[in-house]
């Protein structure tokens, strides 16, 4: 990253330089592809000083931040803080876009679903009675049987603790 810094009218001591460079060693940590970073530092009529933050940016232009104040090091605070929050934006704003573009579109559901036949218990016909007694010593949901008549028919037990039978 080229790191250039210019006094317009003033003077830039090393302590302004340590201060910025401060700046730029902090705006680092978002892992952006910084190519340069230009600082210009200017006191106009009035005495105050001006600090421009000139960041460029791969693939994203310039970010432009520019901050006045009567002192150097609060305008150079201030300026970091508002670089910071711009580039903080634009760090989060890629990271959420590649989350996104790593999910897949389609999702393939390679689950198939499997039917197991199941043979009857009782094989002989029996009373409705006689298929109570044998599903309360059983601890299944349900019970099919046939019934004197040939019918299939189905005890079940109800969320009331009752018996239903189909």
């Amino acid at each position: 990253m080229n790191v250039s810094i210019v006094g317009r009218r003033i003077d830039v001591t090393d302590g302004m330089k340590a201060s910025i460079n401060a700046v730029i060693e902090d705006i680092k940590k978002y892992n952006l592809d910084i190519i340069s970073t230009k600082v210009i530092v200017e006191e106009d009529k009035k005495h105050e000083i001006k600090v421009e933050f000139n960041v460029i940016i791969a693939e994203k232009g310039s970010v432009v931040i520019t901050q006045r104040d009567k002192d150097f090091y609060k305008a150079v605070d201030l300026a970091k803080d508002r670089l910071g929050k711009k580039l903080r934006r634009y760090h989060d704003k890629l990271v959420s876009h590649r989350i996104k573009e790593d999910i897949p579109s389609v999702v393939v559901d390679t689950q198939i679903d499997e039917i197991v036949p199941v043979d009857l218990m009782a094989e002989k016909p029996m009373t409705v009675d006689e298929a109570l007694v044998e599903f309360k010593q059983t601890n299944e949901a349900f019970i099919v049987f046939k019934d004197l008549g040939g019918e299939t028919r189905v005890l079940y037990r109800r969320k009331d603790g009752k018996f239903g039978l189909y």
